[in-house]
């Protein structure tokens, strides 16, 4: 009587259709991790790492190059040599700043009430960039320019699993120096909705970036410290020195409240040591050197610790990425932004040459260690190629299919009663098949992730269809995409004002990096 009474309630249940499993999304704008981050260190190991990294800043301390940094740090209590550029800190100094240093970034998303958080474990990920050339299979590899920006910028938009756009995408080597920043922030901030990135190249840059960004959400320039929109990225001269454009970027975005990514860029046997605890622990003094700095100028601003420890060639000495070694490196770089209460940064890097299987497999290796290992932002998360000297367009569309099957890793899996299928396992009985059971006619349109590269067909069907690799796929998905972009909603009077104050600077004479 009980088996038949619920018999009775799960067939009740599939007749209500809906009610009983809700369909599936493709939907990636807001990620979580459910996993427990992967360790490769006791906690034992990383205190005693986070320890000699308190002891490196104290005894031997960070070449700054910036005397307004150093000044700020001898105000925040450093021990400053000026005859050698340098400040040793003292682990009070640290502990001060992880106190008053925010354990989640919340980013404004323009147009929007909603928000885009990272800590926790909430992820982001945010586009390629910094590459100075761009390649298709169909055209081969060459500088990169605005146009470029542009395209690429469109296809960020177009895919939900990409939140941020990276430092600069390409480089538009088109657009001279002093106007570039201009033109690629104005694409930023009215062909996405994206959080953008402004680079750290000196202070009236920087200045002219913030303004821009401040126009396009409506903000008086005053009250964008209080609203997170945009950030930088910083790099330490490693081993163990901050130069003078990375200085000013710390400083510039603490004072207008705007998130810095603090990225010590060590690579093991050659900008650090060779062991990966040594490198390790380098680059965590030189990460939380950073933070000092940034909490001395503006206590609770916003930051993100970031990793990119990898080995070099040793045959060569060119960098290696997607290795063993650089994903023992980014697990561990994890537990230590753990360590301190931190957003933890991680990169989706490749040392390939083409977008070839070299470059996927490498990618692969780098997008698990970076996302089973905890990170909050993952950078360069779509197109990078030749170690980041490149941006590949059919990489672009590679990652975005990895980094989608990752996203729908990550969804929960509905389970219930009805989701046994005990019935219908009684009703195919042993030797049958499911593919016309109830329980699969209810299910089939969706209960599986649906590919964006991938071909599932047989031999026969693929061979017909002109036997394209995924490379030649990719092709043609970012031809179609681009075919098919849609333009984030924009308010005309905002983008007014920013074309104006493109064309306002530009008769001044804009502004060159330092």
């Amino acid at each position: 009587m009980a088996a038949s009474e619920g018999g009775t309630a799960r067939r009740a249940r599939r007749q209500r259709g809906a009610l009983t499993h809700p369909p599936r999304s493709a939907a990636y704008r807001r990620i979580s991790n459910p996993f427990p981050p992967i360790r490769v260190f006791s906690d034992d190991q990383v205190e005693h790492m986070h320890e000699a990294a308190l002891g490196v800043l104290e005894t031997i301390g960070m070449r700054v190059l910036s005397p307004e940094a150093r000044a700020c740090y001898r105000k925040a209590g450093a021990k400053v040599d000026e005859s050698r550029l340098t400040v040793r800190i003292d682990r009070g100094m640290v502990e001060k700043a992880l106190q008053t240093t925010p354990r989640m970034v919340d980013f404004v998303i323009r147009g929007s009430t909603d928000r885009l958080r990272m800590g926790g474990n909430h992820v982001a990920v945010a586009t390629t960039g910094g590459a100075p050339h761009i390649s298709r299979i169909d055209g081969g590899k060459r500088n990169g320019t605005l146009a470029d920006f542009r395209d690429l910028t469109k296809l960020a938009q177009s895919f939900d699993v990409l939140h941020v756009m990276g430092p600069g995408i390409v480089e538009a080597q088109d657009v001279e120096l002093q106007f570039r920043h201009l033109e690629i922030m104005h694409a930023q901030l009215t062909l996405t909705d994206r959080v953008p990135f402004i680079y750290s190249r000196g202070p009236d840059q920087i200045r002219d970036c913030l303004e821009m960004v401040a126009l396009a959400h409506g903000l008086a320039h005053d009250a964008l410290p209080q609203h997170c929109c945009c950030y930088t990225a910083i790099n330490t001269n490693s081993p163990l020195q901050l130069d003078i454009p990375m200085a000013h970027g710390i400083m510039s975005f603490a004072e207008a409240g705007q998130m810095v990514l603090m990225t010590p860029f060590t690579l093991a046997g050659a900008m650090a040591p060779i062991t990966i605890p040594g490198a390790l622990t380098q680059a965590h003094a030189e990460a939380l050197a950073c933070f000092v700095l940034s909490q001395a100028v503006r206590p609770g601003a916003p930051g993100i610790y970031g990793c990119f420890t990898s080995n070099v060639d040793m045959r060569s000495g060119s960098p290696a990425f997607g290795t063993p070694e650089f994903a023992k490196a980014t697990f561990g770089a994890g537990q230590l932004a753990r360590r301190v209460g931190l957003p933890f940064r991680a990169t989706n890097a490749n040392a390939s040459n083409a977008p070839d299987a070299q470059a996927v497999y490498e990618a692969q290796m780098s997008l698990w260690s970076a996302l089973m290992g905890g990170c909050n932002l993952l950078y360069h998360g779509a197109g990078w190629l030749e170690g980041g000297l490149t941006i590949s367009l059919e990489k672009f569309i590679l990652d975005v299919e990895m980094l989608q099957m990752f996203a729908e890793l990550f969804q929960p899996v509905p389970f219930s009663e009805d989701e046994l299928a005990l019935e219908d396992m009684a009703t195919v009985g042993p030797g049958g098949h499911y593919f016309s059971a109830p329980h699969t006619m209810e299910r089939y349109s969706n209960a599986f992730y649906s590919p964006l590269v991938s071909d599932w067909r047989n031999y026969g069907q693929w061979s017909e269809d002109g036997s394209r690799s995924a490379t030649e796929r990719a092709n043609t998905i970012w031809k179609k995409t681009l075919a098919e972009y849609v333009s984030p909603p924009n308010d005309l009077s905002r983008v007014a004002a920013l074309a104006d104050f493109v064309a306002r600077r530009k008769s001044e004479g804009g502004a060159l990096p330092i």
